[in-house]
């Protein structure tokens, strides 16, 4: 990128506090849309188990014993730890790599970074990278490729593919600025705390405040935008509905549309929501919204934030994508005590319980046991039912009325 970023004051203490910087008259600068607190101390693991009828995550490996199974297991560690190969050699020309302040970083205490990539000012995607995630020593180990640990580049950025793909005139956000904020915090981007998991294995679980030093960035630098599209991969599309809510507090003009692909099927079970979430601090990464007013960690799930963040700013349009027997999701599911095998019902009780509290969802459930679409060419030919998932997504894009569309026969 050949211009440097204009983030003007305000915005910089935005991200200051956002990452626990303080103002220059000696407060703590905070970032009001956010109200990430600082990073909290230390904390180790609860030592409450899990009830019994729900074993704990580093008891529940997934199944080796099928082929099936192994192909999840695979699914999952490739998708989570595969080597990124190297940026194209235009990819500088293209998109500008941004340092968030320090107190921003990855799981190991490593430099955190994240992209803008300049197209129309008034339109803007704002990307969440997924890679997996951990909550016990064992999968948080130095042995575990079970998540990111360090920001690189997504596939389908450095090849242009999928909703990267801006030359394909299909893409209904071709000509769109973006933010992207890579992933490797393993704690779906919400986390906020540093956690002693034991055996010498601490993790920084900082995804929140690093993500929203890219959200803070994206107001900064596209003010007038009107349009917003908030989406991500696996991981990255668990915290969508969040980041929509706080781009709302952000740009309060702009029309905010949600697009999460991958991550329907984990359900809101209050003892997993309290341990996986006491581990990764999400209590210190809450806004401050008057519906999360006393909102707790048992409370804090998955499926919940988009109840959360409907109810805060109910004209964010909401729309996911899954297959319905995803085995990347079956994998994690299983690693956090959760029977997954049918994950279908799964995604649609998580569907019916948003709509339940009045939040109006839009989804899009493909037949077979894939992982993701959006960064993968296949976005602009599949069909399911008759309708095309791009012109599906561009209508929602373009804030056009979509229909919930579900495989009849869900298998391959």
């Amino acid at each position: 990128m050949t211009r440097p970023l204009r983030i003007a004051a305000a915005a910089a203490a935005l991200i200051a506090g956002a990452c626990g910087g303080s103002a220059d008259d000696g407060s703590t600068a905070v970032a009001t849309t956010a109200a990430v607190a600082a990073p909290a101390a230390t904390v180790a693991p609860a030592a409450t188990p899990l009830p019994a009828e729900v074993p704990a995550p580093s008891d529940a490996p997934a199944p080796t014993d099928t082929p099936a199974a192994t192909a999840a297991t695979a699914s999952a560690v490739t998708e989570a730890s595969a080597v990124t190969e190297a940026a194209p050699s235009d990819f500088a020309d293209q998109w500008e790599r941004v340092v968030a302040p320090a107190e921003c970083m990855c799981s190991d205490g490593s430099e955190y970074a994240y992209f803008v990539r300049r197209g129309d000012p008034n339109k803007v995607v704002f990307f969440l990278e997924g890679g997996g995630a951990c909550f016990d020593a064992g999968g948080c180990g130095p042995g575990s490729t079970n998540f990111k640990r360090t920001v690189g580049y997504d596939a389908g950025m450095t090849n242009a593919t999928g909703l990267f793909d801006l030359a394909n005139p299909d893409n209904p956000v071709a000509d769109y600025s973006w933010v992207f904020a890579p992933y490797c915090s393993a704690d779906v981007h919400i986390g906020n705390t540093t956690t002693d998991y034991g055996d010498g294995v601490v993790i920084e679980h900082k995804g929140a405040l690093n993500a929203t030093a890219a959200l803070t960035t994206l107001a900064a630098e596209f003010p007038a935008a009107s349009e917003v599209l908030v989406t991500g991969a696996s991981a990255g599309s668990v915290p969508t509905p969040l980041y929509a809510g706080l781009a709302a507090d952000l740009l309060p003009a702009a029309r905010i549309s949600v697009f999460a692909d991958g991550s329907g099927g984990y359900p809101d079970i209050p003892a997993i929501n309290g341990i996986v979430g006491g581990v990764w601090g999400t209590m210190n990464a809450v806004p401050q919204w008057p519906v999360n007013e006393g909102m707790t960690a048992e409370e804090w799930s998955f499926p919940g934030l988009f109840i959360q963040a409907g109810k805060h700013a109910p004209g964010i349009a909401f729309a996911r994508h899954d297959y319905a027997f995803d085995e990347t999701q079956v994998f994690f599911a299983t690693l956090a005590g959760i029977a997954a095998d049918d994950l279908v019902s799964l995604i649609d009780k998580n569907e019916a319980q948003v709509e339940a509290a009045g939040v109006e969802f839009d989804s899009f459930i493909s037949p077979g046991d894939s992982h993701t679409i959006v960064g993968t060419p296949e976005l602009y030919t599949h069909e399911v039912e008759g309708v095309k998932l791009i012109e599906w997504l561009t209508a929602l894009v373009r804030g056009e009325p979509v229909d919930d569309v579900h495989c009849t026969t869900c298998t391959d």
